[in-house]
């Protein structure tokens, strides 16, 4: 995966995230569980980019 593809997917992410959080009506603390979910899911997918982190379809949940 190229650098140009990793910075659109985040503002992409990010600008979706932004318009969820500005434009539909919901509780403030659900607010900051999807904010605190997208950002760990992107952190674990930007470990798994670099290699950091083994692929994460071969990780068991359970």
């Amino acid at each position: 995966m190229t650098l140009i593809s990793l910075v659109v997917t985040l503002v992409v992410v990010g600008v979706i995230l932004w318009l969820i959080n500005n434009y539909i009506p919901m509780d403030g603390n659900i607010k900051k569980i999807l904010n605190v979910v997208v950002i760990l899911v992107v952190i674990l997918w930007l470990l798994s980019a670099f290699g950091l982190l083994g692929p994460i379809s071969g990780m068991r949940i359970g």
